[in-house]
């Protein structure tokens, strides 16, 4: 799993998240937690690019609603001027859980 930053641009506003990309079924899958949204394809880079319209179409619908600030702000995502920066991650481990016997 990769993790980066995509940028989105909707009109002056910018916004950073984190994308998170795996394979799954043959198809890859670029995924990002903050506005869990993802996009998929047959490569990295065309799942980034769907990922990146999708995350476009939905910023700028939440904007024509008037929700756009809203929903970025209940993501943990802070206004900085014209950009929106997500929420300062302290630490990012993985965790071993034991499941119960079936």
């Amino acid at each position: 799993m990769a993790s980066s930053t995509l940028t989105a641009h909707d009109q002056e506003k910018k916004i950073a998240q984190t994308v998170q990309v795996w394979k799954e079924a043959g198809t890859h899958v670029a995924y990002t937690p903050e506005l869990d949204t993802s996009g998929c394809g047959k490569t990295v880079s065309r799942a980034k690019s769907r990922l990146r319209e999708a995350v476009a179409l939905f910023m700028e619908e939440a904007e024509r609603m008037g929700t756009l600030s809203d929903i970025l702000e209940e993501a943990g995502f802070e206004r900085q001027g014209s950009s929106y920066k997500p929420r300062r991650i302290l630490k990012r481990e993985k965790m071993q859980l034991t499941l119960p016997a079936a």
